[in-house]
Formats: structure tokens, sequence, C-alpha cells
């Protein structure tokens, strides 16, 4: 049961953030109200709630010093600052006291709401890790992992002299000194999916703890090795494996079994020699991440890679720069699509696609976009258009089981060239601009359950970008604009006697019908069934 506790002083701005939040969809069971301070930190020690909103001025105890007494005796409680003074002070104050967010009043929906939404998803992730962390081996308790990543990541580098690094190593961290020789193995979660890569958006830093957790379970357990966040490629995940009591593959993949069990992925893993410890590390370390980002993503005939094959001829996107620049010109989706089938076909054709080769055509692409905007830049103007484009995700096409997903690897490439487009032709009228494409499909699908993350993807553009430029043509945000449209309709679905206010609520998008009745009563100034007598009294 997750707990909210709203502390301000002043009860309409309560109820308004009350209104506004979407708790039932943050999974918020219970929300406590306090009028100063003092009154929150005793319900804080009462009630124990997770997340704290916070006003900054108020009677008793103030919202500075509700932020120190939560740091130093609640520093779990996750907590979003709503304040109406826009002072540099007291934003840094609530970033040094440990707050997610700082909104200003009048309080934005989106803004509350995506808020709600990281605290939410940080207490989730972290009772993930509190769970891992009470399995994880006693032994690794004792390291302090990240000086460790710092030693293992300079003995893997060839950063310093080996032996004293293994010196090191041996003497505070425990390991074993009669190592003679090892292997290494690498796991990148640039090779992830992308629906992966966004549940740990904000804290990546998490997903890397996960993955070297599940391994060192596995390799702490009888000495069989070790792994560690190589903090000289932030992406990858490096194992040292010295046991040599089991085979490689039989260790490994005991590993990739846990990975798949935590987090329902099958990962892809690179896997050198084994060579002289320390002395070999550095080379076993570089087979094993060139065997895994040469690998052939675009067929699954394994998981474990070793060896590097021989390089093909290289493709460049830029040979196919002028097609796609023309059919971006054109503004013709159907020229677009064919322009990205032309160049999938050629890709097709080389029978092996590795990693490495998206990675490289991804940085291309950055290349020729930023080409195309400086050659139709407005000096007169910031932009914003070409800051949405440069903004669109970079995450390699990888379904699930790491092999490349063409029909998504299409989306992308299309919802580059369509973005471009846009711009390239300067489509900015008031029937053709995207923003008003947006509002159309809300005007059209107004009964589904419609997020900014939806639009965003749906129009290859950033959240950020939309919400703005949203708010800028129509004055409002788009959750305003949507109960705007659901309102609108749920007026004239009310003059039939026949459907009653919970199926009315449900046609236009609401599933909890005290929530349609609180927006309608918020928008009209009545209930739904006062409107409903109202206009059949006439």
């Amino acid at each position: 049961m997750t707990k909210v506790l709203i502390a301000d002083d002043e009860k309409h701005v309560r109820e308004a953030i009350k209104l506004l939040a979407d708790w039932e969809g943050h999974g918020i069971t219970a929300i406590l109200e306090a009028g100063d301070g003092q009154t929150a930190v005793e319900l804080i020690m009462a009630e124990s709630p997770q997340i704290v909103l916070t006003d900054m001025r108020m009677p008793r105890m103030d919202g500075t010093k509700l932020l120190e007494w939560i740091k130093s005796n609640r520093p779990a409680v996750k907590t979003i600052v709503i304040s109406g003074y826009d002072d540099f002070e007291l934003v840094r104050h609530a970033i040094r006291s440990g707050g997610l967010d700082y909104i200003l009043k009048p309080v934005d929906p989106d803004a509350l709401n995506e808020a709600l939404g990281k605290a939410v998803e940080a207490i989730r992730l972290e009772t993930l890790q509190d769970s891992l962390s009470a399995q994880k081996n006693i032994e690794l308790n004792r390291m302090k992992p990240h000086y460790a990543d710092k030693l293992l990541s300079d003995l893997i580098s060839g950063h310093g002299s080996k032996e004293e690094l293994a010196g090191q190593l041996m003497a505070e961290f425990g390991l074993p000194e009669n190592i003679g020789s090892c292997y290494a193995a690498v796991i990148s979660t640039a090779q992830l999916d992308q629906d992966l890569l966004d549940k740990f958006q904000h804290m990546r830093q998490l997903l890397y703890f996960t993955l070297t957790n599940i391994c060192n379970e596995v390799l702490l357990s009888g000495q069989k090795g070790i792994a560690f966040h190589h903090l000289g490629n932030p992406e990858e995940v490096v194992l040292l494996i010295w046991d040599d009591t089991m085979p490689l593959q039989a260790t490994l993949a005991e590993i990739r079994s846990g990975i798949d069990l935590t987090l329902h992925r099958q990962i892809h893993m690179g896997a050198g020699s084994r060579q002289p410890f320390p002395a070999g590390v550095s080379g076993s370390y570089q087979q094993a991440h060139h065997a895994l980002w040469q690998r052939n993503a675009g067929e699954l005939t394994g998981w474990l890679h070793v060896g590097t094959p021989q390089p093909q001829k290289p493709l460049r996107l830029a040979t196919h720069e002028e097609s796609f620049r023309m059919a971006a010109l054109s503004g013709s989706m159907e020229q677009i699509g064919s322009a990205v089938d032309s160049w999938m076909e050629e890709v097709r054709r080389l029978g092996t696609v590795t990693p490495a080769e998206l990675e490289q055509w991804n940085a291309e692409w950055d290349w020729m976009l930023k080409q195309w905007m400086d050659r139709s830049s407005d000096p007169s103007s910031p932009g914003p258009d070409k800051d949405a484009l440069l903004e669109l995700p970079r995450s390699l096409p990888m379904d699930l089981q790491g092999k490349i997903s063409y029909p998504l690897w299409k989306d992308q490439y299309e919802g580059r060239l369509t973005a471009a487009s846009r711009i390239l032709t300067q489509q900015h009228s008031r029937e053709n601009h995207i923003i008003h494409d947006i509002a159309r499909y809300l005007e059209h699908h107004y009964a589904e359950d419609i997020s900014l993350q939806d639009m965003a993807a749906r129009f290859f553009l950033s959240r950020e970008y939309i919400s703005r430029r949203f708010k800028q043509e129509f004055g409002v945000n788009i959750s305003d604009f949507l109960a705007g449209v659901r309102i609108e309709k749920a007026k004239l679905l009310l003059l039939n006697p026949q459907l009653r206010i919970s199926q009315v609520a449900e046609m236009v998008g609401y599933q909890d019908e005290k929530y349609f009745s609180k927006v309608f009563k918020k928008q009209e100034g009545r209930t739904p069934n006062e409107y409903r007598k109202e206009q059949t009294s006439r």
C-alpha cells in the first residue's frame, strides 16, 4: 500500500493536488494531509508515508526544516516540493535534501503526475534492490563497490601496474592469491531493448547494480570469479572467471538464467580466451568486447559469442543520404517508406549485421540530420522543431532476445525522416502542424487510455517537446485538453436518459465514475447528474 502525505498550509492547494493527481493510476491508496511541517513530522512518524509533497513556506516548521528532518530521519521517503516561490536557494536546498522534483504553483497536472510517477518508480526499483541485497553474499556486502569497480576497470584497461592492482584487490577485497589464469566475459546494456532501458531511464545505476549482483551471486559463491561495472565503458558489466572446475559456458548459462528470471530478458555475452592473471586480463577483455559487438544480430545462432569473425566490407549510410533527403523533402510517406525499404534491402543482402554496425549507422544518422538542419536553419529562429528532431531515440532496434527487429528499425528510420520532413518542408501551418495532428488524434481517440509517452512514441517526438509546444499552441496542457474533449462528449451522452452515469464515464475514457464526476464538476461547475437534470427540465 503506497501512502502520500500532502503538507501545505493552504487547504485549497491540498484539495487541488488531490483532484489533479492520478492517484489510482500511480497505485496510491492513501492520502494524508498536514497544514504545517510539525504536523507532517507527526504523521510521518505515525503513518510512514512513502511520498511527501510539501510546500516551502508553512507555519511552525517550514518546508526547508521538514526536508532536513526527512533526510536525517526518514531518508527512504521520496519528497516533491510544490511551491509558489521560484527561488534558486529554495530549489538548491530541495535538491540537497534529496527532493525528486520542484513544482511551481499553480500546479500543472502533467508535471505533478510525472513527478509522482518518478517517485513511485523509484520506490518500486528500491524494493527490487532491497530484495536482491537481502540475498547478496556476505563477502560482497563487505566490499566497497565503487572502489572495487575502479581497480578492476583499471586492471582490464591497462592503467597502472597490473601486479599492484591485483595485489590491492587480493588484500582489500579478498580475491584469491592463487589465480593463475582467467577468462573475461562482457554484458552490454547498450544491446538491450528499449522497453527495458526505459524502465531504468532515471535509475541506470540500478540496472548495473542488478546485473552485477546476479552475476556475483553465482561467481562469489565458491570463489569462481567476480563481476563489476566497467567505469571506463559505463554500458558494460565485465566478468572475470578463474574457476577451472566448471566449463565456462555452464557458469555463464547459470548467470544468464538468473538475469532472465529477474529482468525477463535473454541477454547475449561475449567471452575471451583464458589468459594469465593479471597480465593477460586486458587482452581477454578486448576479445570478449569485440566478440559481443561483432556478433551477427540478424540471426539467433547462440547467446555466447567467442572469437572475432573476419570483418566484411563496411556499408555506409551516407551512400543513401541523397535518397533519404529527397524522400524527406517530398513529404510523402510512400517515398519515405520506399527509401527506408531500399536501405533495409541492402542491409539484408549483407547476411551479417553486427551491433557495432547498428551503432555506427546511428552515429551517421546524427551527423546527417545535423547537416540537414544546419543547411535549412533560419538564423532568426531558435528552431524548437530542430531540437525535437535531435531528441529522437538512439537505441539499437533490438527485440527481447537481442536480435534485430526490422519492423522496429523501419519505424525508427521512418520516424526520423518524417520528423525531418516537417522541418525541411516548413509545414508549420495550423492545418499541418504536428501539434495539431496530436490534437486531432486526441479528439478521435478520447475514449482510450492515452499518456504523454504514448504520444511521444506515436509521433516520434520527445515528451518534453510535445508538452511544451502543445501548451504554446493551445494554452492548456495535454491532460486538460483531453479532459475538455471528454467532457464535451460526455455532455452529449448525458442527454440520453437510458445511459447510466457510470456508462457515460466509461464511454469517454474514465473507468472511475467518482473521478469522472470530479473532473466534470471542475469544468462545468455541476455534477453530471445535475447537468442531466438541468437539460431534461428544459
